[in-house]
């Protein structure tokens, strides 16, 4: 079984959060997801969950991040510079905030958003050959 990696985001609104990532283009799996809860599906194994302040706090003794704060920055990648700019420009137009200037070294790009609860994403495309070539490539 491949790892699966399940991103909990406290969210301020469920609602608002789950129609954010939806507009991404990114599905709700309904057997994870309730009054609480939403389970966004980033890929087979990459999912989001949604989470009420009250749902995340089940999870931890600690107080959640002021939205000014930032404790990670959750990145991901895409198949296309063009995916790149369609998801980012999704984003901003459902409702998040582009959050810093696009990154182009010519074999990777990146862009970058705040979704509106703050929590920030990169999307990253880098060129398969120039991947290939890098420290790890046997």
């Amino acid at each position: 079984m491949s790892t699966m990696v399940f991103i909990n985001l406290p969210v301020s609104d469920l609602g608002r959060a789950t129609t954010f990532y939806q507009a991404l283009g990114y599905p709700v799996n309904p057997v994870f997801s309730d009054e609480t809860a939403t389970s966004i599906v980033i890929s087979d194994t990459v999912y989001v969950m949604l989470l009420t302040h009250a749902k995340f706090a089940e999870f931890t003794d600690k107080a959640i991040a002021d939205p000014d704060t930032i404790e990670v920055i959750n990145s991901l990648t895409a198949e296309t510079r063009d995916e790149v700019h369609r998801i980012v420009d999704a984003a901003v137009e459902a409702g998040g905030a582009e959050d810093r200037p696009e990154m182009d070294l010519g074999f990777m790009f990146q862009r970058s958003f705040v979704d509106p609860d703050g929590h920030r994403w990169e999307y990253v495309w880098m060129d398969p050959a120039a991947a290939d070539e890098g420290p790890h490539a046997d």
